[in-house]
């Protein structure tokens, strides 16, 4: 009879801690992970003052995070990207209006350093590795068309990056709203030899996850 009785509170403070836990919306000072997935609005700039105007264009951002916590209020937040960068660009080649889009495929691995001052928002800011792997250009010129896809073999192209990144999360509970901005700080031309145009990309990045 001790033993039932024994295993009916045991039970019910169990259902009792699992109800409890539920309720719970400050994650702060747990191990999560998770994955997220969403938007890049990317364009590319030159700090030294070449004359290379774009225009800026979406691709996908998407992929897992961590979130290890250092006591209440700070902590590190590493991720793992699939990211879509690069740009469009209209202009005018003997006589002929045309259109250029590229299309950069990144694998990013950011490094944050995490702020957390409430429950519900978390302020994030670190370096990011960026590696290239994939690059596709499309070039209309009114009816014509020409689409290259490449996988680099091209040494004066830099495949990769040191970037810096940084933002907020927005914490509801397992969800996380994530906004965030980056740029390179190393430019894309691993040579002054290389032909292509000198740049540095830029992005801004929306995403919503879920953690564990």
């Amino acid at each position: 009879m001790k033993k039932i009785i024994l295993a009916i509170v045991a039970i019910t403070l169990l259902i009792n801690y699992v109800k409890a836990q539920e309720n719970v919306t400050d994650f702060r000072e747990r191990f999560l992970f998770g994955f997220k997935a969403g938007l890049n609005y990317s364009n590319v700039y030159d700090t030294e003052g070449e004359e290379f105007r774009a225009d800026p264009k979406f691709g996908f951002a998407g992929g897992i995070f961590v979130a290890i916590p250092i006591g209440m209020y700070l902590g590190v937040h590493p991720e793992i990207l699939l990211s879509q960068k690069g740009f469009k660009a209209t202009g005018v080649l003997l006589g002929n209006t045309y259109e250029f889009t590229r299309t950069s495929n990144y694998i990013d691995v950011p490094i944050l350093f995490a702020l957390k001052p409430s429950e519900f928002l978390t302020i994030v800011a670190g370096p990011q590795y960026s590696y290239l792997f994939n690059q596709k250009d499309v070039f209309t010129n009114g009816t014509t068309s020409m689409e290259q896809e490449t996988e680099f073999e091209n040494d004066n192209l830099r495949k990769n990056t040191l970037c810096f990144k940084g933002g907020v999360d927005i914490n509801l509970k397992n969800i996380v709203l994530s906004a965030r901005a980056g740029w390179d700080i190393l430019k894309n031309n691993g040579s002054e030899a290389s032909t292509t145009p000198r740049y540095k990309n830029v992005w801004y990045q929306a995403t919503i996850g879920y953690r564990f």
